[in-house]
């Protein structure tokens, strides 16, 4: 907020093909933003289509004009901490860390520090800035107690192509679970995860 106001940039977009859901037309812009993210904003009115409210799966038509208010992020003091990390493989584009079960990737709400982010900001010169000044180079997170591999931007144009190899398809993520106990036959779980409400 700036004296009371809230500090808003303004995206405009002119819909070309028709027939998608709001959310997944907006999610295939390039915009740097999540579905989620995006989902968010349009469930608090900061995404018009034709200067009114729609919900998320509203099928976009051809010449609507949408805009996309996007709130300032809250600053959240960032500062590099002298964390030591897993490097798998680093180049001047994209640095790939082993994240240990624990961490959390980048600082929010109950964890200010301690975070992947800190950690990389003592260790990159460099990081992309199109996560914002919260997520520099954050491309795509995993739990904090899931450990696993994390490929993170050095710089706008690597963060770029990796996200729109994530959207694609092009990039993948595989996890591994292990269980207990005796699984009774062989088969595949197949079932949607959602947050906790």
């Amino acid at each position: 907020r700036r004296g009371g106001i809230m500090a808003l940039e303004t995206i405009n977009l002119l819909v070309e093909e028709a027939g998608a859901r709001l959310d997944v037309y907006l999610a295939g812009q390039a915009l740097s933003l999540t579905r989620s993210r995006i989902q968010k904003l349009v469930e608090e009115g900061q995404v018009l289509v034709n200067g009114a409210v729609k919900k998320a799966n509203y099928r976009v038509n051809q010449g609507d004009r949408i805009t996309l208010s996007l709130p300032e992020p809250e600053e959240i003091p960032l500062e590099p901490e002298n964390i030591p990390l897993d490097v798998v493989y680093e180049d001047s584009d994209i640095i790939v860390i082993n994240k240990p079960r624990g961490m959390v990737v980048h600082p929010a709400a109950g964890n200010y520090t301690g975070t992947l982010v800190q950690a990389l900001l003592y260790h990159c010169e460099d990081l992309s800035g199109i996560g914002g000044e919260a997520r520099p180079g954050i491309v795509h997170r995993i739990d904090k107690d899931t450990t696993g591999l994390l490929v993170v931007a050095k710089n706008d144009t690597a963060h770029q192509s990796l996200a729109r190899q994530i959207q694609l398809k092009e990039a993948g993520r595989v996890y591994l679970a292990l269980v207990e106990g005796r699984i009774a036959l062989p088969g595949r779980v197949e079932a949607p995860i959602g947050r906790d409400p």
